[in-house]
């Protein structure tokens, strides 16, 4: 940087903005952005009390709508009780468990065995002590083996080979597989390149579940990690996962998904709509014994998956029947809340659906022929209530679909969920009470408000109700990987019900519009359907954007990677991992460039990859 840029940011008034570029030496790896995470309170004062204040919204908005002095018609009313219900019943599930592991910290025996993980002395007499990768394990004083497999189906070999070199120098002796389901000759030239190995077998049944299975029976190491070939997992994965295995009934340790990919709506939208699940519900869920598997970035005990006799092959969501049957066991799970792998969420329409499709099916799959509160199932009281939530989740999303139409009732046939004696700011107080406060909990969880999420949480209801319909109907699901569609088809093909529904609400809020101007009045129906319009307009704006680029590509004015990103011309956004120098270089490079337009230096994290 010119010495004459440096005094003007030095010079420059705002103190954070000096702080954050300045050009010192880095004095470690920490890059300020890792540092924040890294001293970060997870369970800090201010998100427990927006939780409890949450908390009392919820009860108070189910106290409102039940009320029966305000009771209105019965059709836009009975709609409201039950779209609102499981919003309600969700939301309280959510803040209970998310509070159930306030304050909990990995045991002393835990701890204790990842202090005792490497023998120094045995390195240096295997002659590795300069190799981690290859430093042996050590749980209870003997020495154990781990496999590292990584689903292959498809994936661009750029992405695999990113995946593979960073699960070879994982820290801790293992062994390292390419499980590749799409056939592919160049995946196994890379496995030679690599030094991995590399297995294909002659068919594809059972999916995802049945390549992990058809690995085993060649991969027999006592423990192993299944990582998905988008996800690229940090050195320290076996060091953090392995010490929790000191339990001999612990069948698997799962961390989060993480996500390196945020570079456009849909991609944002749908990283930051798992960050409390990731954050806190998942960690919840360990105090109730009911941790469940995400599919990646998992180790696992082989012995817990012989007593199950294989992973779950008869969903594409194998990974939760998995975790249930464990459960029904006996067995225990752990979900460890630390970053140890970062992959890629979906980044256009086409990815985002078949991926909630995907999982939704398999979630009402559990609901329809596996109920948690039968007499039959093996579970807890508080593991039949986990899983319960788990098999209705995807309810919550289709409940934005049926309030969206209760307002036209009101319109067109005079019918409201409510009697005309409710005043507006009483429907807006509790309304608010409930909805803001669960949209100001969210931003506290992900560090500031993501519109992006609540822009696809209202927009995906077509989605699950087909998924629910596929669970009901035993309609078979087609599996798909993440990024694997990119390019593919227009993006209205998968959203042909929302289309259809914004014009249905444009006609209505205008009929609406009309209507009150007629009786020189302001309805909440008016101001509720123009909002739903408004909401699946913007959608659709996200298609029309992704499609035009999608020309753009076809036309060579973009390059296929440009296609998924909000910026085409930012060319600061890497999917190789950074280090503080790095970012640094970075940050300070956009800063004089900002100053070489003559424009004023407004340094931005928005090109660097986005951290969790």
């Amino acid at each position: 940087m010119p010495q004459s840029n440096r005094a003007k940011l030095r010079k420059s008034s705002d103190l954070s903005e000096v702080t954050a570029f300045n050009d010192l030496a880095p004095v470690d790896h920490l890059a300020p952005d890792d540092r924040r995470a890294a001293v970060q309170n997870r369970y800090s004062p201010t998100l427990l009390l927006v939780a409890l204040a949450a908390t009392i919204g919820v009860i108070a908005y189910a106290g409102f709508l039940l009320n029966p002095s305000i009771r209105g018609d019965i059709i836009p009313w009975s709609i409201v009780i039950v779209a609102e219900a499981i919003l309600v019943f969700h939301a309280i599930m959510s803040l209970w468990t998310m509070l159930s592991g306030y304050g909990r910290e990995p045991s002393f025996e835990v701890s204790q065995a990842q202090a005792q993980l490497y023998n120094p002395r045995t390195n240096e007499r295997l002659g590795v002590s300069s190799d981690p990768s290859q430093w042996p394990l050590f749980i209870n004083g003997d020495p154990v083996d781990v496999d590292v497999l990584i689903t292959v189906y498809g994936e661009p070999i750029e992405t695999i080979r990113r995946t593979a070199k960073a699960a070879i120098a994982v820290k801790g002796r293992h062994d390292t597989y390419l499980l590749d389901d799409g056939d592919s000759d160049e995946v196994k030239a890379l496995a030679t390149e690599l030094g991995c190995y590399y297995i294909r077998r002659l068919g594809s049944s059972g999916a995802k579940a049945g390549n992990v299975n058809n690995a085993l029976t060649v991969a027999k190491s006592p423990y192993f990690v299944i990582l998905d070939a988008d996800f690229v997992a940090k050195p320290e994965f076996l060091e953090e996962t392995m010490p929790f295995m000191v339990d001999p009934n612990v069948a698997f340790v799962q961390t989060p998904q993480v996500y390196g990919n945020l570079r456009n709506i849909i991609s944002r939208g749908a990283g930051y709509m798992q960050t409390m699940f990731y954050r806190f519900v998942q960690p919840g869920r360990n105090e109730f014994n009911a941790a469940f598997c995400v599919g990646t970035n998992v180790l696992f005990r082989r012995a817990a998956i012989d007593d199950l006799g294989g992973m779950y092959t008869q969903s594409n969501s194998e990974d939760v029947w998995t975790s249930l049957l464990l459960h029904e066991r006996g067995w225990r799970s752990v979900f460890l809340p630390s970053t140890l792998a970062v992959g890629d969420t979906p980044d256009t329409i086409e990815a985002y659906s078949k991926q909630q499709l995907r999982w939704a099916t398999g979630g009402f799959e559990i609901l329809f022929t596996h109920n948690p509160f039968s007499r039959r199932r093996r579970l807890t009281l508080d593991q039949r209530l986990m899983y319960f939530v788990t098999a209705t989740h995807y309810l919550t999303g289709i409940a934005p679909g049926l309030l969206m139409f209760v307002p036209a009732l009101e319109i067109f046939f005079d019918l409201r969920p409510v009697t005309m004696n409710v005043d507006w700011w009483q429907w807006l107080l509790f309304y608010s009470g409930f909805y803001v406060l669960q949209i100001l909990l969210a931003a506290v969880i992900a560090g500031t408000f993501r519109w992006e999420v609540l822009l696809l949480s209202v927009n995906s209801f077509p989605i699950y109700i087909k998924a629910f319909f596929n669970a009901l109907l035993k309609v078979e699901t087609r599996w798909s990987v993440t990024g694997a569609t990119k390019g593919g088809a227009s993006a209205f093909n998968f959203i042909r019900v929302q289309v259809y529904c914004f014009v249905f609400l444009l006609l209505a809020t205008a009929v609406s519009i009309w209507r009150d101007s007629l009786m020189d009045t302001l309805t909440i129906a008016t101001v509720w359907c123009a909002i739903n319009t408004i909401s699946l307009g913007a959608f659709i704006a996200v298609a029309l954007q992704e499609d035009h680029r999608r020309r753009l590509v076809a036309a060579g004015k973009l390059s296929p990677d440009e296609l998924t990103h909000d910026d085409p011309s930012d060319t600061l956004l890497t999917e190789e991992p950074l280090d503080a120098t790095t970012i640094r270089e970075a940050a300070l490079a956009r800063v004089e460039l900002i100053e070489s337009l003559n424009e004023p230096a407004a340094p931005t994290r928005a090109a660097l990859p986005t951290k969790d």
